[in-house]
Formats: structure tokens, C-alpha cells, sequence
């Protein structure tokens, strides 16, 4: 069951308006926008918490983001290997 909906007015560049328009597609402008403003607000809430985290521990280091990415990338690299040996 998806949320109930109700109309806005917006005002945009008419640039923007219109590179959405033809990237909305079949499930229209409407569907982007609200699709990029639900990004926008999970980016908005994640930075909240990285902020309250490095108030609490401190900033993050580049090597410590380094290893994360690491991580990340191995884990990505094992999904796909166990994706493909399943097959």
C-alpha cells in the first residue's frame, strides 16, 4: 500500500524542471522529484548522525575512511562471487 499523496506547487529553474521531466519517464515528474527529495532527506538524516558521532568520538580519519571503503569493496567483491557460484 503506498502513502497518501497530496499536490504541491514548487517553483525550479526551468532547466532543472525540464532535465526531470524527461528523466521522470513513464512514472513522471511528480515520481522524481519526490524520489530525489526522499534521497535528499535520508543524506540530510545520515549527515545529522555523522555529526553527532564525531561530536561524541571525534572526526574520522582519511585512512580510517580508507578502510571502510576497503571493507566495503570486499564485501561487494564476495557478493559476487558467491552470486556467481550459485548459478
Amino acid at each position: 500500500m503506498s502513502e497518501p499523496t497530496q499536490k504541491y506547487s514548487i517553483t525550479m529553474p526551468r532547466d532543472i524542471a525540464e532535465a526531470a521531466r524527461a528523466r521522470g519517464g513513464p512514472s513522471g515528474l511528480s515520481a522524481y522529484v519526490a524520489a530525489a527529495v526522499a534521497r535528499q532527506i535520508e543524506r540530510d538524516n545520515l549527515n545529522e548522525l555523522i555529526a553527532v558521532a564525531e561530536a561524541e568520538h571525534g572526526p574520522i580519519t582519511a585512512e580510517e575512511i580508507q578502510e571502510k571503503r576497503d571493507l566495503l569493496l570486499r564485501a561487494r567483491e564476495q557478493q559476487g562471487t558467491a552470486g556467481t557460484s550459485a548459478a
